[in-house]
């Protein structure tokens, strides 16, 4: 979808370049390049500008980003969305559990790809989805997403820097003791497996999970989980490594019988990257996990 920016230069970047002054709000090479493809990407005092030229106090810089086709092969499905926070660069949305991100095979029409396709060609906008954090199908919880390029490749970037911070919370089996700790521990494919994690000190990738008890019973423990890196299943695969597998989760814990892992993204908290604005998007936890803490008697 359409985006307009515009930046007004103070003083103190008065000595900087175009390009410079982009570079300095974090728009990437490849971002700036784009921009100059476009007869109007970036405009100086009304004017196409070239980012060589010095910029001067009240000078205004305007960018102009256009979405001119809509992502292929996602087609748009009227649903209902839980939007937690929506400006002009990006959406934060509560996503429900059996509910998968995006489209793949056997999933076609049931996205939350899908719904967001319908919701901005029903204001007739252009969408190209651009998910920043995928959860898994019956994960619950915060799933942000960019609406426009630039947004999108500056969100891209804090996800690899790992500025966004992201909490989780689960219910684990048993009573985990210790109140604070670090999961370490690397994490690779099992052999034979496109789906399953295991923890693999020879060849996983580094792993690190932060977790906080919140409460616990003699039975289960309610945690919440920081996570430093972001391996799939990280989550999931951390907690049954040490013996506390989350309920429900059938790939890792088998003996819990049907029904999905009790795991939901509860927060993700961040720096806007256009405005600058600090943004705390929280998501309401799923009622199913909140039945589940209504009922139990914790310690």
């Amino acid at each position: 979808m359409d985006r307009h920016i515009r930046y007004t230069i103070e003083n103190e970047q008065s000595a900087m370049s175009v390009g410079e002054y982009l570079k300095h709000k974090n728009y990437s090479s490849q971002s700036i390049s784009n921009l100059k493809h476009i007869s109007d990407g970036i405009m100086l005092n009304g004017k196409r500008a070239y980012v060589t030229e010095k910029l001067e106090a009240g000078d205004h810089i305007d960018i102009n980003i256009y979405e001119e086709t809509s992502s292929e092969k996602i087609p748009p499905v009227e649903m209902k969305l839980d939007i937690i926070y929506e400006d002009e660069d990006l959406i934060v949305l509560n996503k429900p559990a059996d509910m998968p991100v995006h489209p793949s095979m056997n999933n076609y029409e049931n996205t939350l790809a899908n719904g967001l396709a319908f919701y901005y060609g029903n204001r007739g906008e252009n969408f190209v989805f651009r998910c920043m954090n995928r959860l898994d199908r019956n994960t619950t919880g915060a799933v942000l997403v960019a609406k426009n390029a630039i947004s999108g490749a500056m969100l891209s970037q804090m996800i690899r820097e790992r500025s966004i911070e992201k909490e989780y919370v689960a219910i684990a089996t048993g009573c985990i003791e210790e109140e604070l700790f670090t999961i370490d521990a690397p994490i690779g494919r099992v052999e034979g497996s496109t789906i399953e994690r295991r923890v693999d000190y020879e060849s996983g990738e580094r792993a690190v999970t932060h977790v906080k008890l919140l409460r616990k019973n003699d039975r289960l423990s309610f945690i919440s989980c920081e996570l430093e890196t972001g391996r799939t299943h990280q989550i999931r695969v951390h907690l049954a490594h040490i013996g506390h597998p989350l309920i429900g989760d059938g790939l890792y814990n088998p003996a819990c019988g049907r029904g999905r892992q009790a795991l939901h993204c509860a927060r993700l908290e961040f720096t806007q990257p256009v405005t600058g604005e600090h943004i705390c998007a929280e998501a309401p936890l799923a009622k199913d996990m909140e039945r589940i803490i209504e009922d139990e008697q914790w310690n």
